[in-house]
């Protein structure tokens, strides 16, 4: 299809999705739900509108997703705004390490003893499917910095680390399939050297700190010029992102986990310039509709009189960074969930309800059952946080390298049908069972919070 072809289909999507906006809002699914039966619609099982060649797409659907990865990422870091010695994040660590490594055992297993796939097929679409996402799964994330529900808190932590830290044993699989199991083990100390104990400490590291320091510098710079509502902060976004993601992958580091922790960074330099204050800065401060072109009194409204300079500089970087990040992860979230629908008949696997069933059901949440939690979780955020193990956009950039990365042909379809089918599923069942259950969470939070004060 042409380019104008691609254009005008997404700019039907787009427009149906702001015309029933209203709708949609009142009932039990989510935007991605009504994106991936659009996409089936105008896909060639429907109205045959729009077409597309995984294979042939392969190389720019690895570079789009990746782009996808990293803006939600980088928002995902923003939005976390506890210092790192708060217990919630014991949570999130527990989440990325032990749950995830014990949900690709899982559906490693899985696929070796049902479906007797080898090992290292099986250890590819376990690594593949592994990662939580931080795009898809928005609404089971913190909505702001100022959310701090240990559910929501554990659920965003976790999407930001673990979609790097599955980067490792997406490579393991992949020398596996190359390296096959000889008696030579030199590339699996390599890979565990390299890969896995200096790449995901280095990512983090250089981030964090290319963030915190990014942020300081900024916001000195901002204060010391007098410029604090006029800089383009939409273009400090792309560039942190940048740079952090090329930083790290220039020293073998991994580039998702640099650019989530770059946002932590960021936020953490906010947080040491303007101290904890409740609500936020970005809460307190509202830049008003191009607030780059008109005089700093005129800039922002809301309770900014008792704010010091600097607060006001932290809250319009904080909050333009959030608006821009989040409006991009929402436009490739409905462009790449589309195509997934477009997709999805053609690639359609029906061994992908047996695995989704047993990944949303009982990998995932024994997984999270096996871990000893202590008083950081109740009874009821361990049920919620086994289940919304959300599938999606992180998953198709692992498969998308994959496929770039010489597999078979046989085992390339094998993979893509998996993935694809159960990213589908995901999309459904989490779409569907997301609002009503935490609706239904959210109302018992209230009732304990008004009788704690009785």
């Amino acid at each position: 299809m042409s380019f104008i072809a691609w254009v005008a289909v997404l700019g039907a999507v787009l427009l149906t999705l702001a015309l029933t906006s209203s709708y949609l809002r009142w009932l039990p699914v989510t935007t991605s739900a009504v994106c991936l039966t659009l996409g089936v619609a105008i896909g060639p099982a429907g109205l045959a509108w729009l077409r597309l060649d995984i294979k042939d797409a392969a190389f720019w659907m690895e570079h789009l997703t990746e782009v996808a990865v990293l803006f939600s990422l980088f928002v995902c870091g923003l939005k976390l705004r506890l210092p790192l010695r708060d217990r919630k994040w014991r949570v999130a660590f527990g989440l990325a390490g032990p749950v995830m490594l014990l949900t690709i055992t899982g559906v490693c297993l899985l696929l070796h003893v049902a479906f007797e796939l080898p090992w290292g097929p099986s250890l590819l679409i376990g690594a593949i499917l592994a990662p939580t996402d931080p795009v898809l799964a928005s609404l089971v994330q913190v909505n702001d910095a100022k959310d701090d529900d240990p559910v929501r808190f554990a659920l965003s932590g976790e999407a930001g680390l673990n979609d790097g830290i599955a980067f490792p044993f997406v490579i393991l699989a992949l020398l596996f399939l190359q390296q096959g199991s000889g008696s030579s083990s030199a590339w699996l100390d390599d890979w565990a050297l390299k890969r896995l104990l200096w790449a995901v400490p280095a990512g983090l590291l250089i981030g964090y700190c290319m963030g915190r320091g990014i942020g300081r510098l900024t916001l000195s710079m901002r204060i010391r010029n007098a410029d604090s509502t006029f800089s383009p902060n939409d273009y400090l976004t792309f560039a942190l992102i940048a740079l952090a993601y090329v930083t790290a992958e220039s020293v073998y580091a991994y580039g998702f986990l640099s650019v989530f922790a770059a946002g932590l960074g960021l936020r953490g330099a906010e947080v040491n310039s303007t101290g904890h204050l409740q609500p936020p800065a970005e809460h307190l401060v509202q830049p008003v509709v191009g607030h780059q072109n008109v005089e700093p009194d005129d800039a922002v409204h809301g309770d900014v009189e008792h704010l010091e300079d600097t607060q006001v500089a932290a809250g319009i970087m904080i909050g333009d960074m959030l608006s821009f990040g989040s409006l991009v992860e929402r436009a490739m979230e409905v462009f790449l969930v589309t195509l997934l629908g477009v997709v999805l008949v053609s690639h359609w696997d029906w061994r992908a309800l047996a695995i989704s069933l047993a990944l949303f059901c009982v990998i995932r949440p024994l997984s999270v059952a096996l871990v000893p939690w202590g008083r950081l979780l109740n009874g009821r955020q361990r049920l919620l946080i086994g289940w919304f193990g959300i599938r999606g956009i992180g998953s198709f950039y692992y498969l998308f390298y994959a496929l770039n990365h010489e597999l078979t042909p046989a085992l390339a379809s094998l993979c893509t049908d998996l993935t694809l089918s159960v990213v589908a599923l995901s999309i459904l069942l989490h779409g569907i069972s997301t609002q009503p259950m935490l609706a239904r969470y959210e109302q018992h939070n209230r009732r304990l919070t008004s009788s704690s004060r009785q």
